[in-house]
Order: C-alpha cells, then sequence, then structure tokens
C-alpha cells in the first residue's frame, strides 16, 4: 500500500475533523458543507466521515457539542476564580457575545436553531441542544445566588427569574451580532447588558 493509500485509511483525530467542520460551517452555513470536501480538507473519505457522523444534522450537533465543550471549561475557570461576583458576572457576558459577524461558535448555534423547529427530524436531538443550554444557565443562577449571599446584589432578586430574562436578552443581542445586523457592535450590546444588569442587580444597600 502506498503511503497516499494509508493516510486515506488512517482517520484524523477527532478534534482536527471538527475543527475544519466549524470552520467550514461558519464560512458558508451546514447547507453548503459537503462530506466530499470536508473529507479533502482532513485527507479523509466521505465514506469514512459519514460512517463516524451518519448525518450532516449529527456531524452539526457534534462540532456544538465540541465547541460548548471548551467554551464549559473557560466558563467554569472564570466562575472559580478570584473576584467579585460582579467581576465574574461581566466575564460571564463577555464570553457569551460573539466576537463579531459570522463567528464560528455562535454560527453553529444559528444552525441547530433553524434546524430545530422541524419536530419530526429534530426531535432527538433537542435534549442535547437543552443540555448545553441547561448548563450555561444552572451556572448563572448559582453565580447570582452567591453575589447575593455575599451582599453584593439586592436579596430581592430571584436568581432564576433574572437569569432567564438576562440569557433572553444575551441571546437576542448577541444574534443580531453573529448575523451581522448594520449598525450593532459587540461594544454598543456590552453596554446595554451593563445597564440592565446594574439596574436590575444593584447592590444590596441600595
Amino acid at each position: 500500500m502506498s503511503p497516499a493509500a494509508r493516510r486515506r485509511n488512517t482517520a484524523p483525530p477527532r478534534e482536527e475533523v471538527l475543527t475544519a467542520a466549524m470552520a467550514m460551517i461558519a464560512e458558508g452555513g451546514l447547507d453548503r458543507l459537503t462530506m466530499a470536501a470536508l473529507g479533502r480538507a482532513v485527507d479523509m473519505s466521505s465514506g469514512h466521515l459519514l460512517y463516524y457522523f451518519k448525518t450532516k444534522d449529527e456531524l452539526l450537533f457534534q462540532t456544538l457539542e465540541w465547541s460548548e465543550g471548551r467554551l464549559g471549561e473557560q466558563r467554569r475557570a472564570l466562575l472559580a476564580g478570584p473576584g467579585s461576583a460582579r467581576e465574574r458576572l461581566d466575564a460571564y457576558v463577555d464570553l457569551y457575545v460573539p466576537d463579531a459577524a459570522r463567528d464560528p461558535h455562535w454560527t453553529l448555534w444559528l444552525e441547530v436553531w433553524n434546524r430545530s423547529q422541524y419536530a419530526d427530524e429534530q426531535a432527538a436531538a433537542r435534549p442535547r441542544q437543552a443540555a448545553i443550554e441547561g448548563a450555561w444557565h444552572r451556572d448563572l443562577v448559582a453565580l447570582l445566588a452567591e453575589g447575593i449571599s455575599r451582599g453584593e446584589f439586592r436579596k430581592a432578586v430571584d436568581p432564576e427569574r433574572f437569569a432567564a430574562r438576562l440569557r433572553a436578552l444575551l441571546d437576542g443581542f448577541s444574534i443580531h451580532v453573529a448575523v451581522g445586523i448594520p449598525g450593532v457592535d459587540r461594544g454598543q450590546i456590552l453596554l446595554h447588558v451593563r445597564e440592565f444588569v446594574e439596574e436590575g442587580l444593584g447592590r444590596a444597600d441600595a
């Protein structure tokens, strides 16, 4: 067997495949991604890719789960780090909001949300989606509860309710950034979120 044939028959590391898939989905969306093109990018046959991922939707979800795994590590590290609850909340928001239009991670989410409206095809994937979103929510609730217990935030704040509202705000603004709506930039969004947080959480002595 030739060296080239041996390379084609050796599956590349999973992370290499998912990194390439994330970049290609961010560039042109899932509909324009082909297993053949992805295979060429990672020196792997489309048949091997289909063996591991079965469908493009499964490739999308595994890429999202891998990307979220990396973000989850960053989120847990910053929430467990030093600083006040407010400082760590700012870091949480900074991690949440996309950097710019066509942010690779947020492009994955837009593709997932777009497909989740088709109940018959995507019902089985919804629990996986909910698990990812639930991790962000639980970490935020825990941080808010900590800030309230330490007297950094108002005691009257309901952590669950405030977390739900804040994440809805972050999702809406983040979609605007990710799709490149004119006149919307990351800096403006962070200011809006900061105002919402200050008005809603305040300080215990306010």
